[in-house]
Order: C-alpha cells, then sequence, then structure tokens
C-alpha cells in the first residue's frame, strides 16, 4: 500500500529503511527533538513495534524522512498519534505538510478514526507552525512530558485534529 500525496509518497517501511532512518535521526536538527535510538536494535524495535506502523516518506523515490502512527482501535475512543521526523535538507519545502495530510487522509477515511493527536515540545516552534497549516490546534501542555538527552525534562504540547478541521 502507498499513499500518494501532492508530492510525497509514504510507503511502508522495510529493513532496508533503517540504515537511512537512522542517519536521519541522528542529524541534530532532528535528535534534538526525536531523541537517539541507542543501538540498531532499539530503533528496530522503534519502526517495528507491534503497536506502530511506520513509513517511510519518499519524494522523486528517495527517502526523505519517516512518519509513523499509533492507532487508539477501541470502539468509541478510534483516534490515533502520529510522529513524523524528515531530514533537515528536505525541511522547510512544505513535505511535512504534505505527509501529514496525506496520512491523515488515510487515518481518517480508511481507518475510520474521528481524532488524531500530535505532541511537539513546546519549544520546537518549527514543528508547531507545520501542524498547524494541517489544522492541528493546541489542546493544553503536558508539563515534563518527556525527558531529554540531557537529562532534565522538558514540556510537550497536545495538539489534535478533527476530520472536519483538516486543511
Amino acid at each position: 500500500m502507498r499513499l500518494h500525496g501532492d508530492r510525497v509518497v509514504l510507503r511502508p517501511s522495510t529493513e532496508q529503511d533503517l540504515p537511512r532512518f537512522a542517519s536521519i535521526l541522528q542529524t541534530p536538527e532532528v535528535s534534538a527533538w526525536w531523541g537517539l535510538p541507542s543501538t540498531p536494535d532499539a530503533l528496530r524495535h522503534e519502526v517495528f513495534a507491534d503497536d506502530i506502523v511506520t513509513f517511510a516518506i519518499e519524494v522523486d523515490g528517495a527517502t526523505v524522512g519517516l512518519i509513523q502512527c499509533h492507532e487508539e482501535t477501541t470502539p468509541g475512543y478510534r483516534s490515533a498519534g502520529i510522529d513524523i521526523a524528515l531530514a533537515p535538507e528536505h525541511q522547510g519545502q512544505a513535505l511535512g505538510v504534505d505527509a501529514l495530510r496525506t496520512m491523515a487522509r488515510y487515518l481518517f477515511d480508511e481507518r475510520g478514526h474521528h481524532r488524531l493527536t500530535i505532541d511537539p515540545a513546546t519549544t520546537n516552534e518549527r514543528a508547531i507552525v507545520c501542524y498547524r497549516k494541517v489544522g492541528f490546534r493546541p489542546v493544553g501542555v503536558m508539563r515534563e512530558y518527556e525527558q531529554g538527552a540531557d537529562g532534565t525534562w522538558h514540556d510537550g504540547l497536545l495538539m489534535d485534529l478533527l476530520r472536519r478541521e483538516l486543511a
């Protein structure tokens, strides 16, 4: 299954994607927000965990990032969370917006979810601007939400998107 956006194609990730994903996640511009898997096995687990679906983001056949979703399938609570990472050289070109819209349409139209969430760090202004362009709205600040590489805790911004709000 391949999901087609305006400029991006999302395709299920494979073992062959792991080296490219590792190189993207290891860049300072991405690792500052995503964190680094400690080993190749940790990355493999993060990409292929039973409760996560990971897609490679492609532009013109080249892998430029990854996008993940995790689904809540309990009736009455159907929703999904999304995470995304783009290689620094592909940021600032609206590819993240395109990838998120493509994933959102899939999750709403094909998977039957009514609400999506995403949770950037409160200081990740670039990501927040991107997510707002897709229609995500701030819900609230999750205090000391995740631990950074330096050992300190950082706040996260919970944002959500309803089907009718997809921009």
